[in-house]
């Protein structure tokens, strides 16, 4: 089957000197099992199951840049050099299965310091979070809390700003040395630089607050700062809140606005995601319907002119190559359907004509699996025969 006649979501994508196999990106998602920031074989199993699975780009989890601005605990990190080496070995392992493979660098911030969904998701007290072996410390632009049981952040001065935005660099630097090929910069879910965004956490009177332009300047600084230490050959994504689901917060106007500006700092692609910003249930909620983000990706990569990736709740491959076929994304991300079916691309290829043999599945899967399907489907005709029969003497 050539190129061209593939389904969209099995169309190679060039993105600077990286080619994606595919459309499909598996989603950055929380795992909280990594031992001082450093990944674990779990990381390699998570993450190397989705290779094995087919996606065209995988995404760590949200990795810190400072163990100050770590989610959990057992987040991941690329702060230390040491943390250098067991991702290598995991990107390593993707690359061999033919997927490309980038880290989501984040800061925390104010909504540093919480436990994982299974505990309860609840915000540390200040008392645990001094006692842990790492450093640790909420910031935010404005001492102004992420809700209920959250302390208030310590407000950054020059000196704090400056130190986050060489943090930025220096772990992107430790990503090229692990191999990754993609950054993706979390600028999201009500973390450090959402949090300079919006103006419900971001009440400075300086040159970094007020007007939108000023609350924009330590995302771009960053974009900036982080995309000339990146490889030029390598792709610069970037996940935003396009609406951080606050009463008159930051809006889908302002995140077209910001991409625009991403777009000139050499950002490559947008990661349209939405909300976050507080813990407080009086925020509006955005309704999580079947592909509830998509038009927040589709007016980005229309107003912008900007790649965009589409993410929150993608469930089927038909309802993928439809967000493609649109024009609402150029990228379809999967993050807890994907932990449901970690081979969900190659049974997408499959529904949408792309592999009619398991030829793109790991061979050491694939052979055995066409090998079996003959019988399979001898078997499955058999019994569907038989069960018309019983039927037929059912009713008489």
């Amino acid at each position: 089957m050539s190129t061209d006649s593939l389904p969209l979501l099995f169309q190679p994508l060039q993105l600077r000197g990286l080619a994606l196999a595919n459309r499909v990106v598996i989603s950055p998602m929380c795992q909280h099992a990594a031992e001082r920031g450093h990944a674990t074989p779990w990381h390699m199993v998570h993450l190397g199951k989705f290779a094995l699975g087919g996606a065209g780009l995988i995404l760590t989890e949200s990795t810190a840049v400072d163990p100050r601005g770590r989610i959990g605990t057992a987040d991941l990190g690329l702060w230390n050099d040491s943390q250098i080496a067991p991702l290598k070995a995991v990107v390593d392992f993707v690359h061999a299965q033919g997927s490309a493979i980038g880290v989501q660098l984040a800061h925390a911030g104010r909504k540093a310091g919480s436990d994982p969904l299974w505990e309860g998701g609840a915000a540390l007290g200040d008392a645990r979070m001094a006692a842990d072996e790492e450093p640790w410390e909420r910031l935010g632009p404005s001492a102004i809390a992420a809700g209920p049981g959250w302390s208030a952040p310590r407000a950054l001065d020059a000196d704090g700003i400056a130190a986050v935005v060489q943090r930025f660099v220096d772990a992107t630097l430790r990503a090229d040395k692990a191999g990754f090929d993609v950054v993706e910069l979390h600028f999201g879910h009500g973390y450090l630089v959402a949090s300079f965004l919006s103006p419900n956490a971001n009440h400075r009177d300086d040159a970094l607050g007020g007007s939108r332009d000023n609350r924009m300047w330590l995302a771009l600084e960053i974009a900036q700062r982080v995309r000339a230490a990146w490889p030029a050959e390598k792709p610069l994504f970037c996940r935003l809140s396009a609406v951080d689901g606050t009463p008159d917060g930051w809006n889908l106007d302002d995140s077209v606005v910001l991409a625009r500006e991403l777009k000139r700092c050499g950002v490559d692609v947008i990661d349209c995601s939405s909300g976050g910003l507080t813990e407080e249930t009086r925020a509006l909620p955005v309704p999580r319907g079947l592909g509830f983000q998509v038009p927040f990706s589709a007016r980005i990569r229309q107003e912008a002119q900007v790649p965009t990736q589409a993410v929150g709740m993608i469930v089927d491959a038909h309802q993928a190559e439809a967000v493609l076929a649109a024009g609402q994304a150029d990228l379809v991300a999967l993050g807890r359907e994907a932990l449901l079916d970690p081979y969900w691309a190659h049974h997408a290829a499959a529904a949408l004509g792309a592999d009619p043999g398991f030829q793109r599945w790991p061979v050491r899967h694939g052979v055995w699996l066409a090998k079996r399907a003959p019988g399979l489907a001898r078997a499955r005709a058999e019994a569907e025969a038989a069960l018309q029969i019983n039927d037929k003497e059912t009713s008489r």
